[in-house]
């Protein structure tokens, strides 16, 4: 009860992924780890030690200055959402809107007629980045009246996303000037970022629905929260970390949340990017291995790749491959693809089922339909850049890529358990 408590809190903590990537390292901080920085020299020592970069997170436990692997957790800190074009205020029909992109495959009706905040970071002329949330609600992206469109529910809404998701966020003057529109637009941001107007030098800020992470259902046996993909797996690899206690003196203990996986996680902050790589090397390196000990410490290396799965639908069981129906409350899902949109291959699938075995917990498979798509994670990415074994898994789920998404009380502390044992294994 409490593990779910604290999950609601941090999911609540996390509007934005800048947010995420913030509290998971306050969060770690707290936990002991010590901050490292991406540009200075680091002099590593046994201990807990955390890089932030962007929305990017890794925490790191190195037991001994002699490593032999490392015991991988990986995850990503965004979320499919509405993100805010740079110039984004303007006038239109009397009213105030704001010009959005959609970020990643968000289910974009789930956006409409709901009560939105706003979150992310505002960069000042100096260099200066600042966290910035509006957490009353500010903007509303509209339903046009069914007067106005009598076949929408049969025919299904389509929302054009350059026209229609464009949110209100209030009344225009008279003179519905869209430059009156950018200057209010700014001294809004400021005074929430605590600056003046002139001082901002970029914004990067998301849409967030207002209504907080809650329990639900007869029993409570519910989570309904928007960013439970993946915020929910970033939460459990996190007290995992923090929980697992010492594995063998010479593996070191790794979680890495990264930016960007809902659009490629091509960037300097995402999975397929160097940054993974360099931070175990100079953690390697600091530890006193040369180039050849890291390499083979990576080949000795595995990752459980953690993101939310598909939960069969009981409205559309039909969309499942009929042997592969992982259900909500039935345990972690273990995922499969062998055009490897997924990394699991045989040796991480038996490693994944010791690791539950000895958790005292069960195991699901998942497989698309052969006739449908599948969608992919971090896994693929980093097993091809580092050469190491990954594992594709994640606690079971419905409405993913919802604003507002749903899982059931009992996998997650299921999905910590689990993610301890591979640490400690």
């Amino acid at each position: 009860m409490d593990t779910v408590a604290d999950l609601l809190a941090f999911l609540d903590a996390s509007p934005s992924p800048s947010h995420a990537a913030r509290e998971l390292a306050r969060r770690l901080a707290a936990a002991g780890f010590q901050a490292l920085d991406p540009s200075a020299t680091w002099d590593i020592a046994p201990g807990r030690y955390v890089l932030r970069r962007g929305a990017t997170v890794i925490g790191a436990v190195i037991p001994s200055r002699r490593i032999r692997r490392f015991a991988l957790i990986g995850a990503h800190t965004d979320s499919p959402h509405l993100r805010l074009k740079p110039r984004a205020a303007y006038a239109c029909e009397q009213c105030l809107q704001l010009g959005v992109e959609v970020y990643g495959s968000a289910l974009t009706h789930t956006w409409v007629d709901r009560d939105l905040g706003l979150a992310g970071e505002v960069w000042t002329r100096d260099g200066l980045c600042l966290p910035v949330r509006i957490g009353r609600p500010l903007a509303r992206v509209a339903s046009l009246a069914i007067h106005l469109d009598r076949r929408v529910n049969d025919d299904g809404l389509k929302l054009n996303p350059q026209l229609h998701l464009a949110p209100l966020w209030g009344l225009a003057s008279n003179s519905g000037n869209s430059t009156d529109a950018g200057e209010e637009f700014a001294a809004l941001i400021a005074a929430a970022a605590g600056i003046t107007p002139a001082e901002i030098g970029a914004l990067d800020l998301s849409l967030y629905d207002l209504t907080p992470a809650t329990r639900g259902g007869a029993r409570e046996e519910f989570i309904f929260s928007g960013r439970l993909d993946n915020l929910a797996s970033c939460f459990a690899g996190l007290s995992a970390l923090i929980a697992a206690g010492a594995a063998e003196p010479d593996v070191v203990q790794v979680l890495a949340c990264f930016d960007h996986e809902e659009v490629g996680s091509e960037s300097a902050e995402g999975a397929d990017g160097s940054l993974l790589g360099q931070v175990l090397e100079r953690l390697a390196l600091g530890c006193g291995l040369d180039r050849s000990a890291y390499l083979a410490a990576l080949s000795a290396s595995r990752m459980l790749s953690a993101d939310m799965a598909h939960a069969v639908h009981p409205n559309w069981a039909d969309r499942h491959e009929p042997r592969h129906r992982p259900r909500l409350g039935g345990g972690i899902v273990l995922k499969t693809n062998h055009n490897h949109r997924y990394a699991t291959d045989g040796a991480g699938a038996a490693h994944a089922h010791t690791c539950a075995r000895r958790a005292g917990i069960a195991l699901q498979d998942f497989v698309a339909r052969t006739d449908l798509g599948c969608g992919s994670t971090i896994g693929p990415a980093v097993a091809a850049n580092l050469g190491i074994s990954c594992v594709d898994l994640g606690a079971p789920m419905l409405s993913m890529h919802s604003a507002r998404e749903c899982a059931a009380v009992s996998d997650q502390a299921d999905y910590a358990a689990l993610m301890r044992e591979h640490l400690r294994a």
